[in-house]
């Protein structure tokens, strides 16, 4: 590639400052791709916990598939509240070829942070401390976190995790700019996301509240960031990793995206299942549209052929 990287991960070149990020039951396979087409600049997997990687396969070991023709950069991401069982984790799926292996330091789930992983590392800097520190020793790829502003109001230490994270070998931070107690409720805090930026010297991804092609760059001037994470902000508008407003794709793009995330799905989870999970994402594709008709008897198609027919009697009401 001729042009010059937009950040490195320590010795991994990302080229492009749009990213998709982690979600989970979203971040699979077939989004992945789909948003790479589009631009995204780095693939990170859905989050598995460290516990299920250290037993026998199981169905949790499935959200670390990489596309056959390749994701690169490509992120695993795990979490725990253990750092030598993250450690374990992170050792065995390093052989399977990740270029990064990241933490998720950010999922203010209950049953995820309530036990101490996720954002729950948060409130525990020696947990976060003894991890970096663990997996920068004994990991040959680079690791990095992700993080949220802080658990709540009254404990907002993102500046002294991402501190911690880079003094023990973290490569790169991406933070949400919300707490834990918010959730994805309230404004994202873009002025904490350049707060840390001044703070450390490791590339910073900032994330929360990208919803348009405009504000990627809005983040980007406000905060000084090395790039955008977008997530839901994606969903149903994959145009948004290049910059392209929302009102401005023509009917024709959209058809296209649903034909191209349609065979990626199907490629990858076959059939009845691959057109039962893109139901939620054609929903976000149709949104706003007066199509209800046609929106319910696409939701409700038996098999792609079937799907296909009605898409192309959509194709040809509304072209």
């Amino acid at each position: 590639m001729d042009r010059e990287p937009t950040f490195w991960v320590r010795d991994v070149p990302v080229y492009g400052d749009t990213i998709l990020s982690p979600m989970a039951r979203y971040s699979d396979v077939p989004f992945r791709t789909l948003c790479r087409a589009y631009g995204s600049a780095m693939s990170y997997t859905e989050f598995v916990p460290a516990g299920a990687l250290l037993h026998a396969e199981n169905p949790m070991w499935r959200r670390l598939d990489v596309h056959p023709g390749g994701e690169k950069p490509m992120v695993f991401q795990i979490f725990g509240f253990n750092a030598q069982e993250l450690l374990e984790a992170a050792l065995v799926i390093q052989e399977w070829g990740p270029d990064i292996i990241d933490i998720n330091m950010g999922c203010s789930a209950p049953q995820v942070s309530k036990h101490g992983a996720g954002v729950g590392m948060m409130r525990r800097p020696k947990l976060v401390e003894e991890t970096f520190r663990l997996l920068g020793k004994h990991l040959e790829v680079p690791v990095t976190g992700k993080i949220r502003i802080g658990w709540d109001d009254a404990s907002r230490n993102f500046v002294e995790i991402a501190r911690i994270m880079e003094d023990n070998g973290a490569s790169l931070v991406a933070i949400h700019g919300r707490t834990r107690f918010q959730k994805y409720q309230g404004a994202a805090d873009w002025e904490a996301i350049a707060e840390l930026k001044r703070s450390v010297t490791i590339p910073v991804i900032g994330n929360g509240d990208v919803k348009t092609a405009v504000d990627i760059d809005r983040m980007k001037a406000r905060t000084g960031c090395d790039a955008v994470m977008i997530g839901r902000g994606a969903i149903g508008n994959p145009w948004i990793f290049e910059r392209k407003a929302r009102e401005d794709v023509i009917f024709a793009e959209i058809l296209d995206a649903i034909r191209l995330h349609l065979q990626e799905m199907l490629a990858y989870y076959g059939e009845p299942e691959g057109l039962k999970r893109f139901s939620r994402h054609l929903k976000k594709y149709l949104s706003g549209l007066a199509l209800k008709h046609y929106r319910k008897r696409l939701l409700a198609a038996d098999d792609k052929d079937e799907f296909e027919r009605i898409l192309q009697e959509l194709e040809t009401a509304v072209l």
